[in-house]
């Protein structure tokens, strides 16, 4: 894939208006994505699991990979430790690429967003990258997340700068407020794709469920 394929797969999936256009993308992408995604210097992957690292012990379990891809995230959670890992993701192309890795205790199809298949304090940590951002995941998919986490757990979430000013952060006060979470730690605004022209600020946060 070209330069070019790879900005126009990016382009589209952050112009997406539903989650089925989304899924559709990404299958299409699936085979590439990796190989794309480190042309662009992804950084996502590498700092959010420096955050789960400084809060979560790599014995603790389960996990949730949540918006797992061609399981990236899966891949260096195996490598440092965390041994209990489940992904999801809407794209079952994405799903087919990170089977085929073998780091995952159970992969699962569905859209963050919705209310998703687990039950209610299930895992002990969740890490999500690259999902709260333009075309995919506003703060809708928060909610769900707190439900399925045990309390005294942690999530790991990347978010769109744009996303965290508009949305995020007044909505985390509140939860904040109603002692359902406590915001633990945040990267403050990076370049998630520094080999990607004119990518927009992110950010990194960690929460810890009440």
């Amino acid at each position: 894939m070209t330069t070019d394929d790879k900005t126009a797969r990016l382009g589209a999936v952050y112009q997406a208006d539903s989650t089925e256009d989304v899924a559709r993308v990404y299958d299409a992408w699936a085979e590439n994505y990796d190989s794309d995604m480190s042309l662009a210097g992804y950084r996502h992957p590498a700092i959010s699991l420096a955050l789960l690292a400084r809060f979560v012990s790599k014995g603790a379990g389960p996990l949730l990979d949540a918006g797992a891809g061609t399981g990236l995230i899966g891949e260096w959670l195996a490598i440092t430790g965390y041994t209990h890992v489940e992904g999801l993701d809407l794209s079952r192309g994405m799903l087919a690429v990170a089977e085929r890795k073998g780091v995952y205790k159970a992969l699962h199809q569905a859209a963050l967003g919705t209310r998703l298949p687990f039950a209610d304090n299930h895992f002990a940590a969740i890490i999500s990258a690259g999902v709260f951002t333009s075309g995919h995941v506003g703060v809708e998919g928060l909610d769900d997340l707190l439900r399925i986490c045990k309390s005294g757990g942690v999530i790991v979430l990347t978010i769109k700068d744009v996303l965290w000013q508009a949305s995020f952060r007044q909505r985390l006060a509140g939860l904040e407020a109603n002692g359902i979470c406590t915001l633990i730690d945040d990267t403050g605004p990076y370049v998630s794709m520094p080999g990607e022209a004119g990518t927009t600020p992110s950010r990194c946060i960690a929460l810890k469920v009440a």
